[in-house]
């Protein structure tokens, strides 16, 4: 979970609760959106804290409206008993024309949508989606070895340097 802050590009502070780090290495990336999620009170109140776990999560969509799955926040401490649950499906708010278009697109083979990432944008808490299709066991070790080659060139460049 990393706290690091950007900026978007109206100017705002953008703080990254988490990401998906995985979702990287295994599924190729083709399209992105961003989307806001309808939460309870303690469940704000644990993301501020960055109590949070993408690990194999996605969004569905279900009678025409888009829910975020599998996605773990953990109970408020200090909550009482109306704390939330844990991994309850939460939806996703999307203009439906934007749900409609997603969900064509998912439908087509192998494709899914993923959480890359959850982060504030301003005082809301927004997920960024993508549109994915698993890769191979081949697209990973070729991933894996073009990553290794590049820094086995950067360190020989930083030593050339020296």
């Amino acid at each position: 979970m990393s706290e690091t802050s950007g900026k978007t590009e109206e100017g705002r502070a953008l703080r990254i609760i988490t990401t998906n780090r995985k979702a990287h290495h295994d599924y190729h990336i083709l399209d992105t959106i961003e989307a806001g999620v309808a939460l309870q009170g303690t469940e704000v109140k644990s993301l501020r804290a960055g109590r949070i776990n993408l690990k194999d999560s996605y969004a569905e969509i279900r009678d025409g409206e888009l829910y975020l799955v599998g996605v773990h926040i953990s109970p408020y401490e200090q909550g009482n008993r109306f704390n939330h649950e844990p991994e309850r499906p939460r939806k996703l708010l999307l203009h439906k024309r934007e749900i409609l278009k997603l969900g064509y697109k998912a439908r087509e083979k192998g494709l899914t949508l993923v959480p890359l990432r959850v982060y504030f944008k301003a005082s809301r808490i927004k997920v960024e989606l993508a549109l994915v299709k698993g890769k191979r066991a081949y697209d990973k070790r070729a991933a894996i070895a073009d990553r290794e080659a590049k820094r086995d060139l950067d360190r020989a460049f930083k030593e050339a340097k020296q």
